[in-house]
């Protein structure tokens, strides 16, 4: 008796459940995210600036840590990779990677780097300043040497591998030829959340998640500082870096317009948003590249994940600060969708 094919909701659900067996190395910068909460009465008789009378404080690992937490709260198994500080803020990441049961192996300590700090200040829900603590230099060779030791350590045994680049130092040249040469070696496919300064570094790799203005300055940029023919063609960005970077998709986050999946031999599909309100966008590329990179892992085709991924930046874009998402959330996501974009 033939089986009825899935429709593509329960095949969705499917992929989802099966985030459960993916395992996933992200590799990329590790950042303390601290929360400053508090309430605003007044301004400043000293400058035009509110005076937030502080309530509590917070700390949560930020980065490619987000990433990582996004996975294994979907329930994947994952192996985070980067470098911090000999430090308080190092301790303090290392404890809350702990707390959340993120897996500490690919911690490198450097005495010379002092852990980025990302300090955000909330005040009546709303974000009222940001301040970072960063070095972001290139890593030395012998962090990089220490990456490099637990990727070959990991590298059989995991499904997808996710490059992070924050720009603070840990994807540069020194480490990520050796790195790419031993994900196609062992045939995994590599995704990666970009920096456009680094656009140039990452040919070959499976897929990107840039968003429009990363795109659009790296296509600026490989056309020596040329604009698009048509203005902010959308669709010349993202085929002109299928095509100088030899991937096999690029996925554009278009903010409160969805996504652009463009894909080597296939046409452009866009995806509309399904974010209901905008709370907060902090961390919601993070949330894109894991679900991303966990559909892969599962066995998902790209366009499977890029659907996912929507529907999980649609989630977490409700919630205050660097979210993550359940997979009963996505699940009900997915169950509520009355159609989808077809590829």
């Amino acid at each position: 008796m033939t089986q009825e094919p899935l429709t593509l909701k329960e095949r969705l659900l499917e992929i989802v459940e099966l985030f459960s067996k993916a395992r996933v190395l992200v590799i990329g910068d590790f950042i303390l995210d601290e929360y400053v909460w508090g309430s605003v009465s007044r301004i400043s008789p000293e400058a035009p600036v509110p005076v937030v009378n502080v309530k509590r404080e917070s700390f949560l690992p930020g980065g490619s840590l987000n990433v990582a937490n996004n996975i294994r709260t979907l329930g994947g198994t994952v192996f985070p990779c980067g470098v911090l500080g000999r430090d308080l803020e190092g301790r303090l990441l290392v404890r809350g990677m702990r707390k959340l049961g993120i897996d500490t192996g690919g911690v490198v300590q450097d005495r010379a780097r002092p852990t980025t700090i990302k300090t955000r200040v909330i005040a009546h829900s709303q974000q009222v300043v940001r301040f970072d603590r960063e070095k972001t230099e290139p890593i030395s060779s012998r962090d990089a040497q220490r990456i490099l030791q637990f990727v070959r350590k990991k590298i059989k045994g995991v499904d997808a591998v996710v490059l992070e680049d924050y720009g603070k130092g840990v994807i540069e040249p020194l480490l990520l030829k050796p790195l790419l040469e031993l994900a196609w070696r062992f045939e995994k496919p590599v995704l990666v959340d970009p920096k456009e300064k680094h656009f140039s570094l990452y040919k070959g790799v499976t897929a990107l998640t840039p968003n429009r203005l990363e795109a659009t300055e790296a296509f600026v940029n490989f056309r020596n500082g040329r604009p698009p023919s048509r203005g902010e063609d959308l669709e010349e960005i993202g085929r002109g870096l299928l095509k100088k970077l030899h991937s096999k998709a690029v996925l554009i986050t278009l903010g409160e317009e969805g996504m652009a999946l463009f894909e080597k031999n296939r046409p452009t599909v866009r995806i509309p948003t399904t974010a209901r309100e905008v709370f907060d966008v902090s961390g919601a590329g993070d949330t894109v590249i894991a679900v991303f990179a966990l559909g892969i892992a599962a066995g998902a085709s790209l366009w499977e994940a890029a659907v996912l991924s929507n529907l999980a930046a649609g989630i977490v874009v409700g919630k205050l600060g660097t979210a993550t998402v359940e997979p009963s959330e996505l699940r009900e996501a997915i169950e509520s969708q009355e159609s989808f974009i077809h590829a």
